[in-house]
């Protein structure tokens, strides 16, 4: 299906994703017509959309996807397609209160199910994490691999996940699952690892670091990301899954080191706290899926950390709200 010159609705476009992805659709693309759903809760920012806010063919509707009501607003006109990104995603936040999560990102994705449905839109996109498959002590994991969440917030995620295959395939709901890797890059909310980092640093502070610092991860760059999902959207496979990955894997302890050495800081500016409850070890995706769309990452990983460090650096500088 060709969504050139289509309205595109997108959940969670004040986030850190959904903005990037909501920005490179209308700057990077041609054609597209923009509608952004986002309930504005702590870590969402209409700032980072500052540079579209008056673009003709964005626009801005607050509304959160637990209120049925509220969501039938943004699905009143014609729509071609709907990408999902709103979701509580902290993990720690999901060890404090799990009803929050299995509300937002299991009923919210339910509402939003319905409504797809019933409006016909022929293209839904959802937005999930490579963490619904728990961690690996080796190798990768492909969209076939069983999922294994170890958090509140994973599980509430492979719910999800499971209510959009069991919708695909009960209701020929139209849809494509992407399940991305750690993102980080300008922007993000300074609650996960790379911006607390960086916040905590500038801040005369140390950066608290999870055990011993060896838990590993990937990381893509986020406006990789957003490229990459708008590739999915373009061109995947209605009823496929999707896994997105970087191939850059990296232990904690040495992120931790490079923003210490990008920040001119030493290495006793790192402090180990006690490890949280049900923390994986490792994730890597095998991503040759989506390469087989013709995505590839552009960003190296080092300069893609300097230029979000130095985002935060000048943000607090210039006293910059980040949220």
């Amino acid at each position: 299906m060709n969504l050139k010159n289509k309205t595109i609705l997108v959940t969670g476009g004040a986030g850190f994703i959904g903005s990037h992805f909501v920005k490179y659709l209308l700057k990077e693309r041609d054609g597209y017509n923009v509608i952004n759903v986002d309930a504005l809760s702590y870590a969402a920012d209409l700032n980072r959309l500052k540079e579209v806010e008056n673009d003709a063919r964005y626009s801005f509707l607050k509304a959160d996807i637990r209120n049925v009501k509220e969501l039938e607003k943004a699905f009143s006109g014609d729509i071609d397609a709907v990408v999902h990104f709103a979701a509580e995603t902290h993990v720690d936040n999901s060890i404090e209160t799990p009803s929050l999560f299995a509300d937002v990102n299991v009923t919210g994705t339910l509402n939003l199910l319905n409504l797809v449905l019933s409006k016909k839109i022929k293209k839904y996109i959802h937005i999930s994490t490579d963490e619904v498959y728990g961690e690996i002590a080796e190798g990768a994991f492909t969209e076939e691999s069983p999922f294994r969440p170890n958090s509140p917030y994973s599980a509430s995620k492979a719910a999800a996940d499971f209510f959009v295959r069991a919708y695909m395939r009960t209701y020929n709901l139209p849809a494509i699952i992407v399940r991305p890797c750690n993102n980080y890059g300008p922007w993000q909310y300074p609650e996960k690892f790379i911006p607390v980092a960086s916040c905590k640093l500038l801040s005369g502070e140390k950066i608290p670091v999870y055990a011993e610092g060896l838990n590993r991860r990937e990381w893509l760059y986020v406006e990789d990301c957003a490229k990459a999902i708008a590739t999915i959207m373009e061109k995947g496979v209605i009823g496929e899954a999707y896994n997105l990955g970087s191939g850059v894997e990296k232990k904690n302890i040495d992120i931790a080191e490079k923003i210490v050495k990008i920040l001119g800081k030493t290495t006793d500016s790192i402090e180990f706290v006690k490890d949280r409850p049900g923390h994986d070890f490792r994730y890597a995706l095998n991503s040759a899926k989506i390469a087989q769309l013709g995505w590839q990452t552009r960003m190296n990983f080092d300069e893609g950390l300097e230029n979000t460090v130095n985002w935060y650096k000048n943000t607090m500088i210039n006293n910059i709200p980040l949220s």
